[in-house]
């Protein structure tokens, strides 16, 4: 077998998994129904009993994320000494379609950190597909803000290179070496370079690199370590419709529980990390989508294991996918969500490394590879089971499969599990309002009504915007239909945050 269609194998592998359990499901519950109900009352036992387990982890995260927020970053780092004034921010604002006002916005916030302007190095890196575009401002840019920073660098992706995709990933790869090549002819050392991945439309929180400065320095190995801050979809959350508001939080949340499992954490969306580990692992890689996760899988392997992702308890604030248009708002989140989901592009490439690093004890590398590959399989498919073929044998079951106690009772066991497992649900929401900006003037007080309200929407939500952009995905990387980068479309009429 070649190693092109043994690769294939583990492409097919993830949506074969997924489709086979869905179909199974399916025909079962016409022609064994008992089975799938006795399989749906044990799935939603075991469901509430993970609603329980998440509800746990956010509390205590929660508690992380508020503590963190009250406290000053900068007379903490003021306890290291001169040792906090050796390293070096390089922050990365790979650009593309999108308007000044939102470039402008996110450098404004960068130069007015509470950590000093003067240690940063700004990287605005345009795209040569959209020179015409990225030119109308970036000389502009640089020239109003170059002063606030260290070095304010620009750099433009070439178009059409090998080997590549169009997309983040190989813009930031291509950034990288720009960057290596500047700090190199300065003699400056990698390992005082702490690196910044953010998206463009990404607003970060005031102490949030003084408070990375404090968690690098305090580290005991940090070009091990990539640092996640909690992301947050709230520069436009007032405008945004229901669906893509119940999306971000659902999105915030997932990531604060799993910070109190931080060994199951990957970097995800905007990050930071040591510009050393990007120097050894060859940057970005440049041919892939979910470059934001996959940099983390490059540096646990290189490094043997000894990599992890430390939970940064603090926000950046970034846009939802919103447009004037309901449907193009609705469109563009389908579409974010199917990106998000084509990170199942990492199973095969687990599959494919994992046996070539035998220094990783096995245990640890079937525990990655299971952490993965159960969390893509239930992105697929839990929704489907709790909300859909929970209820199809109960509408297609036989007179004599009705008569029997366990179908009576089934509607009723379904009800209380539903019911129980919905504290979840109450917990989210009382929380997103926690995590709410401070509304525009012209917002009427009925929209903290409609705040509330949307949760009804959530079953619907996640069918449409979770389950089934995430089969999507799947699916095309089981068919070998792979998936381009989709640039999120990013629109808002006003900006302002509470962080």
């Amino acid at each position: 077998m070649n190693n092109y269609t043994r690769y294939r194998i583990y492409e097919i592998l993830p949506g074969a998994l997924v489709w086979t359990v869905l179909l199974s499901a399916t025909i079962l519950s016409f022609i064994r129904p008992l089975w799938v109900i006795y399989f749906i009352i044990l799935f939603d036992l075991y469901w509430v009993f993970r609603v329980g387990y998440f509800i746990l982890y956010l509390l205590f995260s929660w508690r992380s994320f508020r503590l963190t927020l009250r406290t000053n970053w900068m007379d903490k780092l003021a306890t290291l000494g001169e040792k906090s004034n050796s390293y070096l921010h390089c922050v990365f604002l790979p650009v593309y379609n999108e308007d000044e006002a939102v470039v402008r916005t996110t450098i404004e916030a960068l130069a007015t950190s509470s950590f000093p302007a003067q240690r940063m190095i700004i990287v605005l890196a345009g795209e040569e597909r959209q020179q015409e575009h990225f030119n109308s401002f970036a000389k502009r840019l640089q020239k109003e803000f170059e002063h606030f920073f260290y070095s304010f660098i620009i750099t433009v992706h070439p178009k059409d290179v090998p080997d590549e995709i169009p997309g983040k990933g190989s813009n930031l790869h291509y950034a990288g070496y720009v960057v290596k090549a500047w700090l190199d002819a300065r003699g400056i050392s990698y390992r005082n370079v702490i690196v910044s991945a953010f998206d463009i439309d990404t607003i970060v929180h005031p102490h949030y690199f003084a408070h990375l400065t404090y968690l690098y320095a305090n580290h005991p190995n940090p070009t091990r370590a990539s640092f996640q801050p909690v992301a947050l979809y709230n520069n436009n959350i007032w405008e945004s419709a229901a669906p893509l508001r119940i999306m971000a939080f659902g999105t915030t949340f997932f990531m604060l529980f799993r910070f109190g499992r931080p060994e199951l954490v990957v970097t995800f969306s905007s990050h930071s990390m040591s510009f050393q580990a990007l120097v050894d692992v060859g940057f970005w890689q440049k041919n892939i989508v979910s470059e934001d996760s996959r940099i983390f899988f490059q540096c646990w392997l290189k490094y043997g294991g000894n990599y992890e992702v430390v939970p940064m308890y603090i926000p950046v604030s970034m846009d939802t996918v919103n447009d004037p248009s309901l449907k193009k708002s609705i469109i563009n989140l389908y579409k974010q969500q199917r990106r998000w989901a084509w990170g199942v592009e990492h199973i095969p490439f687990l599959l494919w490394n994992l046996p070539l690093h035998p220094e990783i004890p096995l245990g640890k590398r079937l525990h990655r590879l299971w952490s993965q590959w159960e969390g893509k399989f239930s992105w697929c498919t839990t929704s489907i089971f709790i909300l859909v073929l929970g209820r199809l044998p109960l509408l297609v079951a036989g007179d004599s499969v009705r008569s029997t106690v366990l179908f009576q009772n089934t509607p009723h066991i379904l009800e209380w599990l539903m019911f129980a497992s919905m504290c979840g649900l109450v917990c989210s929401m009382i929380l997103s309002l926690r995590l709410l900006p401070r509304p525009p003037h012209a917002t009427k007080r009925r929209a903290w009504v409609y705040m509330l309200l949307q949760w009804v929407l959530v079953p619907i939500s996640l069918i449409c915007f979770s389950a089934v952009p995430a089969i999507d995905a799947s699916t095309r990387l089981m068919f070998g239909r792979y998936l381009g980068f989709n640039v999120s479309q990013k629109k808002r009429a006003a900006f302002k945050t509470n962080l």
